[in-house]
């Protein structure tokens, strides 16, 4: 998919027709941690700065802290991601979207892994 980035924490980003960004976590990173027991997303309103910590991700194995991919405020979270975890398992880049972004800058997301740059360092993983 051309239109989706990634950061080297395993987060998928990808702009929307709006100019806003929507974030989770990637196919990789859902496989690696497991089944997806619980999931603390920021709230509507947080802001969050790109790098830093926003949320974590339990699993029956480990607790992964969420990155936020780009520096803006918190439009929207998925509500039915965070009462059904597991549709993060299931769908990580569709019904197990995370958090959606007014970006500050929007440029950023130029900033962030191309696919065949995520590819390659997974596979160094």
């Amino acid at each position: 998919m051309g239109d989706v980035r990634y950061t080297a924490e395993h987060e998928w980003v990808r702009v929307n027709d709006t100019g806003t960004v929507t974030f989770g976590i990637t196919d990789y990173a859902q496989d690696a941690l497991g089944d997806i027991v619980y999931l603390a997303l920021p709230g509507v309103g947080s802001s969050l700065t790109a790098g830093e910590t926003c949320g974590e991700v339990e699993s029956t194995k480990s607790v992964s802290d969420l990155f936020a991919p780009v520096d803006g405020q918190v439009i929207g979270v998925n509500d039915q991601a965070v009462a059904s975890p597991e549709s993060v398992n299931q769908d990580p880049m569709g019904v197990g979207w995370l958090v959606e972004v007014q970006p500050a800058d929007l440029g950023q997301v130029d900033g962030l892994l191309s696919a065949a740059d995520y590819e390659a360092l997974t596979r160094q993983s």
